[in-house]
């Protein structure tokens, strides 16, 4: 039996002006891939980004997120079914609210605690959460005085609060130092290794940034597909010297990747 489609793109565009900035592209996941989307600066990872959080809409085509056409259904009912981690939410997240909170307000899918009721299994959750990404002796601490590398756990581990059924990361080790990154990229592989473990889409800018576990790659380049699938197919020597434009080798070791210029 074939897996059902988390979400679907169909002849999808998006202008600004008279500039296409992203498109025409067809993409699609199903349920328990992990995707990483590359491509070089300006060629469309963050317009896609936004399209698939539902915070967009393209100019033309469709869109399908979680079996529910984008202008046919209530977006705020939508949203409750995606975790996000990135600069889509993490520059709402209010600095002096309690680490606790911002993972347990995901519940409601809101920002900054109000009279929301929460009930034992929803602190366990986020306890829970915070536990597995490292960041529980952080529970009541203000989120602000956090590092860059805690708050991206904390941002994680609030993406992850609602059970969601699509993960969106963005960028999520950047700004991190090399053992922060590697850490925080084991606890994902090992979160993501749960066969009850939501599909996810991650773009990154770095090879090295993809987390081991990861099943499938899309690479944009000028705002089309350059290339689309199984990771070790996309991810050549070949493949990304065109995408960047530069001579490089790839190499893969056991489920991690690195390149370099030649």
């Amino acid at each position: 039996m074939s897996s059902q489609r988390v979400l679907e793109l169909r002849d999808v565009s998006v202008r600004r002006g008279v500039r296409t900035i992203l498109g025409p592209i067809n993409f699609a996941i199903s349920e328990g891939e992990r995707w990483v989307v590359l491509g070089p600066n300006g060629a469309g990872k963050s317009t896609l980004l936004q399209i698939l959080a539902t915070r967009i809409f393209p100019t033309q085509g469709q869109v399908k997120v979680l079996d529910k056409e984008m202008g046919r259904v209530d977006l705020w009912e939508l949203r409750n079914r995606i975790g996000i981690c990135g600069t889509l939410i993490s520059e709402d997240i209010p600095y002096d609210e309690k680490v606790r909170d911002v993972v347990l307000t995901a519940a409601y899918a809101v920002l900054g605690r109000w009279n929301e009721a929460y009930d034992l299994w929803d602190e366990s959750r986020a306890v829970a959460l915070l536990t597995t990404f490292g960041v529980r002796d952080f529970a009541d601490r203000d989120y602000g005085t956090l590092s860059d590398g805690e708050k991206k756990r904390v941002q994680i581990s609030r993406a992850l609060m609602a059970d969601p059924e699509l993960l969106l990361l963005d960028e999520p080790t950047s700004g991190l130092d090399l053992g922060g990154r590697e850490d925080l990229l084991k606890r994902f592989s090992q979160f993501a290794s749960d066969p009850a473990a939501p599909a996810s889409i991650l773009v990154t800018h770095h090879i090295e940034e993809i987390p081991s576990g990861t099943t499938h790659a899309l690479i944009l380049k000028d705002g089309a597909v350059a290339v689309s699938g199984p990771i070790h197919e996309v991810i050549t020597s070949e493949h990304m010297s065109a995408v960047f434009e530069l001579p490089m080798e790839v190499r893969n070791e056991g489920s991690r990747f690195f390149a370099r210029a030649l």
